[in-house]
């Protein structure tokens, strides 16, 4: 198994790879000047790789990578992790390259999308809906039947009610409590949460 992205979040998901048994072969990184991290061996090509995720925090960078990696080696497989803490129901689905930390809870029939980043702690609820490339950040609650599309960010802290749909590539600033819809492409904040401006209209 291989990480692409030799930063903090690679870390974290080198420490859940090899909680449960997983060997990380190494880490690559644009960076050439980095050779190894954290103790283990840093390439700077996925021509080796057979099996990797892309360990990159931010979403848009994350999803270029992704973009590139199926372009010039298509051979590369996209592989999951999920840490052994986490609670995830059986009936809940994880798609490929996405990353679960440790103490969530995904409850039933929760659909999470490929490459997604849900955070320590964080709480998705039954029938919620994510996108490709969502980063759903620490401690975050997700009530029943919330959709959050492609590439949105929900920020530390943040609590959705029930029903409530986020649009894509949104930021949902640490700690509101959104009650509302929230249309593609904005930066929302507060409690209750509001619009506050349009954002990443070049991704939509």
């Amino acid at each position: 198994m291989y990480l692409y992205g030799a930063s903090g979040h690679g870390k974290v998901v080198a420490d859940i790879l090899r909680s449960k048994g997983i060997v990380v072969d190494g880490f690559i990184d644009d960076n050439a000047d980095l050779v190894s991290v954290y103790g283990i061996p840093v390439f700077h090509t996925a021509e080796m790789a057979d099996e990797l995720i892309v360990s990159i925090g931010g979403n848009q960078l994350r999803r270029q990578i992704v973009q590139r990696l199926v372009t010039d080696f298509p051979h590369v497989a996209f592989a999951s992790a999920v840490h052994s803490s986490s609670i995830v129901s059986p009936s809940a689905i994880i798609g490929k390259g996405t990353v679960v930390m440790g103490g969530t809870v995904i409850n039933a029939e929760a659909c999470i999308g490929n490459h997604c980043i849900v955070n320590t702690g964080a709480s998705i609820d039954h029938e919620c809906i994510l996108g490709d490339y969502v980063d759903i950040a620490p401690h975050s609650t997700l009530c029943g039947n919330v959709r959050v599309g492609e590439g949105s960010w929900i920020g530390a802290g943040t609590t959705i009610i029930q029903g409530v749909t986020i649009g894509k590539w949104c930021i949902i600033g640490a700690g509101s409590v959104v009650t509302k819809d929230i249309p593609d492409g904005y930066l929302a904040v507060g409690n209750r949460c509001k619009l506050y401006k349009k954002i990443n209209q070049n991704l939509l």
